[in-house]
């Protein structure tokens, strides 16, 4: 059951996530890499980037949910 967090700390977390997945894409360009350059991800490490950041956006989902209520909140108090 994921955890659920205001919409400041799931904003925190998407963030951390997708820039460890960046980080994650280009570990994996540099150390496993593509050796004939005919790999489409792995060949350039931009889309190894993408890629990882990617996964790394999907991911935090998994791990937490944004509070319903705290939108409420905040629209009811200007």
């Amino acid at each position: 059951m994921p955890k659920t967090v205001n919409a400041r700390k799931y904003l925190w977390a998407v963030g951390a996530f997708t820039l460890i997945g960046v980080m994650g894409g280009y570990a994996y360009y540099f150390f496993i890499g593509c050796q004939t350059g005919g790999c489409t991800i792995t060949s350039n490490p931009y889309m190894s980037m993408a890629w990882g950041g990617a996964v790394g956006y999907l991911l935090p989902d998994f791990f937490v949910k944004k509070d319903k209520n705290d939108n409420q909140e905040q629209n009811e108090n200007p």
